[in-house]
């Protein structure tokens, strides 16, 4: 079978960057056809940066990065600083990258290319705010049909929050853009906090990324020793989630992963629960299913296949 076709749409981020690398290290899997960045963890001159020094660490600054959103539709744009430093990849120390940043802004990148590439080929995998994307439908609708698959970090249901007592970060940011994103008809599905609290980085984990003894596996430990730091003292469990990379890894190895296929909603109107999402997990509402939303990982596993692509690079 060939190599689906991707975009990640990005806010580096420690965990992020780990994204990324697994994608480019797994080019039977997946073909990167560029990066999108969007403001998130940190701002968009950030995380634009952020995207280049990761795709230059693995030596691919062949792929396109293109620079998009710098604040959420509606609303002040919110980061995390206080969990990925204020770089946002903060940790080991990397080179300013080289590799240029593209020209076209990133919403028009990803119309071009859902309008240039057949229908349905093209999976969106958006690891950070969904504003990108909802600026890219509301811009060109005709794109949204062509869209293969989103697959996405964000949310939580049994999780509930860990932005506010409601909302995950990523919802948080831009609740209008996901309400857009999760209210198209496109094929979701989701990586919420329910799975990715479940995909800790303890210290055996860590250790067998530093034991590759390449840059890249440097880097990777480093990052995660970073923002464990942060995790580690608000759960109170060995290691930190790592959220994002499970995009990623159910593309390659759908099988880590169970869930349901449900309806989920998101909250715009209240201020107590803005940004939640709101996940029929039981079935109790008419409202029609339009995600598939992880419940369940196999941690092993996808550390493993984790540690096994990233010594590739």
């Amino acid at each position: 079978m060939a190599p689906r076709k991707i975009i990640i749409d990005t806010d580096p981020g420690q965990d992020d960057a780990v994204a990324i690398l697994l994608a480019l290290a797994s080019p039977e899997d997946v073909e990167l056809l560029g990066i999108t960045a969007v403001a998130g963890n940190v701002p968009l001159a950030l995380t634009q940066k952020n995207a280049r020094m990761v795709c230059e660490l693995a030596g691919r600054s062949d792929v396109p990065v293109f620079a998009g959103c710098d604040r959420p539709l509606a609303r002040p744009l919110v980061t995390a600083e206080h969990v990925h430093g204020k770089t946002g990849l903060d940790g080991p120390p990397l080179p300013d990258p080289t590799m240029p940043l593209q020209d076209a802004h990133a919403v028009d990148f990803l119309i071009d290319t859902l309008r240039r590439e057949p229908a349905g080929s093209v999976t969106l995998c958006p690891i950070g705010p969904l504003t990108n994307i909802a600026t890219a439908f509301a811009r060109a609708p005709d794109i949204a049909p062509r869209v293969a698959e989103i697959v996405l970090m964000g949310g939580a249901y049994f999780e509930v929050g860990n932005t506010t007592p409601a909302a995950e970060f990523n919802i948080h940011v831009d609740p209008q853009a996901a309400d857009a994103v999760f209210r198209s008809g496109v094929k979701l599905t989701v990586m919420p906090l329910d799975v990715t609290h479940k995909a800790l980085t303890t210290h055996k984990r860590v250790a067998a990324f530093r034991n590759l003894g390449t840059p890249v596996g440097e880097a990777t430990a480093g990052w995660m020793d970073f923002f464990e730091r942060y995790d580690s003292e608000k759960y109170g469990h060995e290691g930190a989630p790592l959220h994002d990379p499970c995009t990623i890894a159910w593309l390659i190895r759908p099988e880590l992963f169970s869930g349901r296929h449900v309806n989920v909603e998101i909250e715009t109107h209240s201020e107590l629960t803005m940004g939640m999402t709101v996940a029929d997990w039981w079935g109790v509402t008419d409202r029609p299913k339009n995600a598939l939303f992880m419940g369940d990982i196999d941690a092993d596993g996808f550390f493993a296949l984790l540690t096994e692509r990233i010594a590739r690079l």
